[in-house]
């Protein structure tokens, strides 16, 4: 360290040089970095897709989703395998551990499913592996109305002309769309008509099959050129009703004597409204690794580009911008770091009440902060509220290196003065800087092996989480290299004719010296006031609460709106569209959304009865009120389960256990029955606990399905095979995808379909009239048991075994105790053979992530003995410094109890960050008692302890309050949007440097006066 001051003393314009580059450097950095509101908590995540059109739930599970769970298990890096299986739809999704590289696990899969897909039935369509989108995926939700459009228009817009568009701004992953209606070209046969004109079903489809096939005609040599020839297909509408599909009597009997030939629409998968109509949903997912505040910007300008193309059509952009909310919050976030910074500017001249003295000690807040934004750019990381977080907390402490060097600069600065034969400033400086340098550098270290938890958390605690740490401590060891190379070169060239002592360090000296001396007069009373202040914090500790993570203050909520299994998409429609009048009453509200069952390739594997309306709000006066209005609009749909919440915390819960609550009571086992009756029994238990709120079973039920099943003997008298009256009926009732005619680089598919008077109930399809290869006409129900029977409504597996999920919420008691209860509820269960239960959620994580805090905790603790011990050389002192700590948290714990009296996961990291601030004082306080024993030769007594601490006592009330008042913004600004996780963890740090300011001045002198007396080494 020597060398490298000296160095830096000797060639001034080498570090300053450096200092302006780094400026500059970060300049750049911050303006190029991606902006969010929270890291990407969501562990690499692989879902494939397999539409089964027409198979019941339990179908598309024994026949799609198993075999290839099956395959598909084993990938390596898999963390868990879960799937959902519905009517028509098979879903699986890989999660592999947090790190793992998802290109690396995308080829993996891609290279079994390649295996996979040829085995599965020929009923199902190719798998189709979904884009790789990030956590909160939704950038954007579009609505589109008209008056003058019908649907088929508005998607022929939404497929063709806009979404392409869309897909190619660089980070959009997916572009759904919901209430799509395609256009086809239908030929709906009615058997009836049929037979009159002795047609066959076959006829039909071959005829419209020729029609809209595209053909190649090859081509004609002519003795100079080479003319390809093509062969134009009957490609309109027009030209479908006249193809002739028979010949009688010498006339033509056309497509339209038999069947009805028009546009028309499939039946619809789902619907979307926007505002308070029908209409098309498009909703915008993004990659991983797109930038939130890019992509919506660049959406947004596509739209209005798109503008003209769309007259006649009412775009609503801002049913959902989560880009709102992350402006609001970095905004809030930045502009507590510029208060924090001009407190700390404030604290430096009240100090130091010189503009040399204070200018010096400045400039290492911005270097220190754009030297971990380079690092944290060098990396690829995004500027999040978590990141903006860390630099906050670090804001004291990287002041703290700065101020230790130059008071004590300005100190022996003025001692030489005194002096008969002063010192060169050059040496002075020199002395003064390496008098403190080692001490700070162990006191970094420690700060880094208290943030070593927090750097190895698990899970999305670790997703949320060690960012922050990281730009802690990127600040604080950039700090240090500052104090090193920068500080001491500003001090050269500007205090040399320092000579005046800072009126407020003199003031509080005076003020404070009989005091440390009255009580280090008096050490029993300092450690009864130790052991009593522990003991009640202890006491204090045990009444705190448990929380994971607080609500989030964005201005978006979504509404989950699920109907009784089985019920259609219209009546949900109906419910959703009487909704989204009363929602749009409320003042505050600006937009309403809502998107029924599912779209083509989408993220939502749910039913028609499934809806999730979304409403906007501008900004409100009464955040809280107007949310209360809400809920009372929502609870006023009985009959259905309903939820209020925001995306944010919809996708912690999804990321957390898959399911929407934040306690879930997960059964597995092979027989849907029990797992059906199980959940009952919980349901009524937990309704019986305090706190539980938003209580329902996953609508895992029962619904009723028409079921066809053969008669081989009656088909074998009409000479029929099982694949003759599966063909006719999956074309009468389903429809047949012919062929395709092409429309202005658009395809419009041609099916072969059934009048809807067919599909009406299930005495018309018993009723329905078919031809056998013969001829002979005969109705289904001759030849077939039609009947209804039960089957479930959705099918869930995780690790391979069935799962049926209870959830629920707490609310009026704290998150731990009333998952206590419910832990107790499940354990007093009896489970047949191959079942269990879990108890899951939000909960689960904290619960994980404590242990985890505290286990390696324990091996940080034993780090920094080893660090205190390289520089004290001494175990007492060692054990002093330790056993002193917990100390420091009892004000963390009293701002708990101010604030709510629930310790959440940004509490917890609250206490780690007092802990390092704490243990950085006591060492330096320390160091400075053993610098004046060793090297200025006092003699160990009362003297010494007060004089170090005395002289300590400026430096540390500096870095005591600049830390504190740069965190009073975030306490002061409560939960706004974006200091949701950090105003918690403020509080908790702001009362830790209470209790600590009190125990490095009033207890620590004593308590080392007592114990701290170091014997000298043998000499033999």
């Amino acid at each position: 360290m020597r060398r490298l001051i000296s160095a830096c003393l000797h060639y001034r314009l080498v570090p300053i040089a450096a200092a302006a580059l780094l400026l500059v450097l970060g300049y750049v950095s911050l303006r190029s970095m991606p902006v969010d509101v929270f890291p990407e908590f969501a562990p690499p995540l692989v879902e494939i897709q397999t539409e089964v059109p027409g198979l019941s739930s339990l179908e598309v599970e024994k026949l799609v989703t198993t075999p290839l769970e099956n395959g598909l298990a084993g990938v390596p890096a898999l963390k868990t395998l879960r799937s959902k299986s519905v009517l028509g739809l098979s879903s699986v999704v890989l999660i592999f551990d947090r790190g793992s590289d998802l290109f690396r696990a995308r080829q993996l899969v891609q290279e079994r499913l390649a295996r996979l897909a040829p085995t599965l039935p020929g009923v199902a369509r190719p798998p189709v592996m979904l884009s790789p989108v990030s956590a909160t995926s939704r950038v954007l939700k579009v609505g589109l109305r008209s008056d003058t459009l019908d649907r088929m228009a508005l998607s022929d817009l939404a497929r063709w002309t806009l979404r392409p568009r869309l897909m190619s701004i660089p980070g959009v992953a997916n572009v759904a769309i919901w209430g799509q209606r395609d256009r086809q070209l239908q030929v709906k046969v009615d058997p009836e008509r049929l037979r009159a004109a002795n047609v066959r079903l076959d006829d039909v489809l071959r005829v419209a099959r020729d029609a809209s096939l595209p053909a190649s005609g090859g081509f004609v040599d002519t003795p100079n050129q080479r003319l390809s020839l093509t062969l134009v297909g009957s490609a309109t509408l027009e030209s479908l009703q006249e193809a002739p599909v028979a010949f009688r009597n010498g006339a033509a009997v056309r497509l339209a004597d038999v069947a009805t030939v028009q546009e028309g629409h499939p039946p619809p998968i789902g619907e979307g409204i926007v505002d308070s109509e029908a209409g098309i949903l498009l909703i915008v997912e993004k990659q991983p690794w797109g930038n939130t505040l890019e992509v919506t910007a660049q959406v947004e300008s596509v739209l209005e580009q798109m503008r003209p193309a769309l007259q006649g059509v009412t775009v609503v952009p801002g049913i959902f911008r989560p880009a709102t909310f992350i402006e609001q919050a970095v905004g809030n976030l930045q502009h507590a770091v510029l208060l924090g910074c001009l407190m700390v500017i404030l604290v430096l001249f009240a100090f130091l009440q010189d503009v040399r003295t204070a200018a010096i000690s400045l400039v290492a807040i911005p270097l220190s902060l754009m030297g971990a934004v380079v690092a944290l750019r060098l990396v690829g990381a995004t500027l999040d509220t978590m990141v903006l977080a860390g630099l906050v907390l670090a804001l004291g402490e990287v002041v703290d290196d700065a101020i230790i060097d130059v008071e004590n600069v300005q100190r022996r600065m003025a001692e030489n003065r005194m002096l008969g034969n002063p010192r060169s400033a050059f040496q002075v400086v020199l002395e003064a800087s390496l008098e403190v340098r080692s001490a700070v550098v162990y006191a970094t270290v420690i700060v880094i092996l208290v943030f070593l938890p927090v750097f190895l958390l698990e899970g999305i605690s670790g997703a949320f989480f060690r960012p922050l740490a990281v730009a802690y401590v990127l600040a604080v060891g950039a700090s240090m290299l500052v104090a090193l190379a920068v500080t001491p070169v500003l001090c050269l060239l500007f205090l040399k004719h320092a000579e005046k002592e800072p009126r407020l360090g003199r003031w509080m000296r005076e003020r404070l010296e009989p005091l440390v001396a009255w009580v280090m007069d008096r050490p029993k009373l300092a450690i009864r006031g130790v052991v009593a202040v522990l003991l009640t914090g202890g006491v204090l500790a045990v009444s705190l609460g448990e929380g994971f993570l607080p609500h989030f203050q964005e201005s978006d909520f979504l509404m989950h709106w699920v109907a009784k299994p089985g019920t259609s998409g219209d009546a949900v429609l109906r419910t959703a569209l009487r909704a989204s009048e009363e929602l749009r009453a409320i003042p505050g509200v600006r937009h309403f959304g809502a998107h029924i069952g599912r779209a083509e390739v989408a993220d939502e594997v749910v039913g028609p009865n499934f809806a999730e309306l979304w409403i906007s709000l501008d900004a409100v006066d009464d955040y809280p009120a107007t949310v209360g209005r809400i809920n009372e609009v929502v609870e006023g749909y009985p009959g259905l389960q309903r939820d209020v919440q925001t995306y944010l915390q919809e996708r912690i819960k999804e990321v957390l256990s898959g399911a929407s609550g934040s306690i879930v009571v997960r059964s597995f086992g092979p027989d849907i029955d029990v797992l059906r009756s199980r959940a009952r029994e919980v349901e009524a238990k937990l309704r019986a606990i305090p706190g539980v709120v938003h209580l329902k079973v996953e609508p895992q039920v029962l619904v009723p399905q028409i079921q066809i099943r053969l008669e081989p003997e009656a088909g074998r008298r009409l000479g029929l095979t099982p694949g003759d009256v599966q063909r006719a009926v999956a074309t009468l009732l389903q429809g047949t995808k012919v062929g395709e005619v092409y429309r202005e680089e658009r395809t419009v598919d041609v099916v072969v379909w059934g009048e809807d008077a067919l599909r009406q109930d299930l005495a018309a399809v018993k009723a329905l009239r078919l031809q056998s290869p013969s001829g002979a006409p005969y109705r289904l129900g001759d030849v077939a048991r039609v009947e209804m029977v039960p089957v479930p409504n959705v099918i869930q597996h995780e690790g391979a075994s069935r799962r049926l999920d209870v959830t629920c919420d707490a609310e009026g008691r704290s998150l731990g105790a009333v998952v206590g209860d419910i832990q107790a509820v499940v354990a007093g269960l009896d489970w047949p053979a191959g079942h269990h239960a879990e108890v899951l959620g939000e909960h689960a994580e904290r619960q994980s992530a404590r242990a985890r805090l505290v286990a390696i905790s324990i091996l940080s603790v034993l780090g920094i003995a080893m660090v205190l011990y390289l520089d004290f050389q001494s175990g007492r002192l060692v054990a002093l410094t330790l056993g002193t700590l917990p100390f420091a948290l009892v004000g963390g714990v009293v701002g708990v109890l101010l604030t709510g009296g629930v310790v959440s996961l940004g509490s917890l990291v609250g206490f780690v960050t007092v802990l390092g601030v704490a243990a950085r004082n006591g060492i330096l306080l320390i160091s400075h008692y053993r610098h004046l024993e060793t090297n200025e030769g006092v003699v160990f007594g009362k003297d010494l302890v007060l004089r170090g601490t005395l002289e300590r006592l400026q430096p540390m009330a500096m870095t005591t309050l600049t830390t504190a008042l740069a965190l009073v913004p975030l306490v002061a600004g409560g939960l706004k949007p974006g200091q949701e996780i950090e105003h918690p963890m403020a509080v908790v740090i702001l009362g830790g440097l209470f209790s600590s300011a009190v125990l490095n001045v009033l207890l620590v002198p004593s308590l080392y006066l007592r114990w701290g007396r170091v014997k000298p080494a043998r000499v033999d």
